[in-house]
């Protein structure tokens, strides 16, 4: 549980309203905050890790839907933890570039062109080669932690910046599509994102974001045992909270649907809600199967959601 100690190695933790809708309702209290932070490790603020069950206190907003944490550290002392976090998910990278590149079909389409393309939390780097093979002409990927960028291929590193992503360090209205993958729950203020976004985009041009959904079936069920319930994540969306910030945003033609994710079997397994002790035995026992690498489809409570800019 929280102590004074902990909130000290946290920083100051800084109460907010939701950070979709701005409402200061906080009546819902959907769970009480449950952390203790020298069970966290390198791992804490790392991509695809070993669920802890640890979360700050949670607000269920009764405006817009979303789940939200308050009090939360501030941002820069997030943008440290995720500077140093590790990185140990290249294979499960690669499984879900593919997932979201079947996903680029139906937004591209609608484009005003294929100039260039931002992807902000673009980890190794994995879902920039489905970029390029969509035929756009100018590739940036932003990731603030340093160890995916060493682990990406030599073909796509050069397009990785190591940093948080700012608008400032794009031209406006110069893109035609930004993409943004399971990142938006960890950011600081996601509505003040998307206002970006859309500030940088051309008209016509689109975002497409896949997030986790935790009024999906599979995390309704498993509840504060969810993979979702985690101390990295300052928000939770539904669908219903993520059409209202992308309306509210400006953007049209707002969609948001469930999907499947594909990883391998062992990742899978890294979910389940078990004995962390029994479980890490069996992770490590089934890596070494070739069975443990097939890959495996299931719709694990995550929607994928894109709209568009007005021409």
């Amino acid at each position: 549980m929280t102590s004074n100690a902990d909130t000290l190695t946290l920083g100051r933790l800084v109460a907010r309203d939701c950070p979709v809708c701005g409402s200061s309702d906080q009546s819902r209290v959907f769970a009480p905050a449950n952390y203790d932070l020298a069970q966290l490790n390198e791992y804490a603020f790392a991509s695809r890790k070993m669920p802890e069950y640890m979360h700050y206190r949670l607000i269920q907003c009764p405006a817009c839907d979303l789940l939200y944490a308050s009090p939360t550290p501030e941002a820069h002392t997030l943008a440290l933890a995720y500077e140093d976090a590790a990185f140990d998910s290249h294979e499960e990278a690669a499984c879900a570039a593919k997932t979201y590149g079947k996903l680029l079909g139906r937004v591209v389409e609608w484009l005003p062109d294929r100039d260039a393309v931002v992807d902000v939390g673009a980890g190794d780097g994995a879902f920039l080669g489905e970029l390029a093979k969509a035929g756009f002409r100018e590739v940036i990927g932003v990731e603030p932690s340093a160890a995916p960028i060493q682990a990406a291929s030599p073909e796509v590193r050069p397009w990785i910046r190591h940093a948080v992503f700012r608008e400032e360090n794009f031209a406006p209205e110069s893109l035609s599509l930004l993409t943004c993958f399971q990142t938006l729950e960890h950011l600081p203020d996601p509505t003040v994102f998307c206002r970006s976004a859309f500030r940088l985009l051309k008209p016509g041009g689109g975002v497409l974001f896949v997030d986790h959904n935790y009024r999906g079936v599979a995390n309704r069920l498993m509840g504060m045992r969810s993979p979702i319930i985690d101390i990295e994540h300052m928000q939770l969306f539904s669908p219903q909270s993520m059409s209202h910030m992308l309306r509210s945003c400006g953007f049209e033609n707002a969609t948001v649907r469930s999907i499947c994710n594909s990883y391998p079997l062992h990742y899978w397994l890294k979910l389940v809600p078990i004995p962390v002790a029994v479980k890490k035995i069996l992770v490590d026992a089934i890596r070494r199967l070739r069975l443990g690498h097939l890959p495996v489809a299931i719709p694990a409570g995550n929607m994928v959601a894109y709209g568009y800019k007005p021409r």
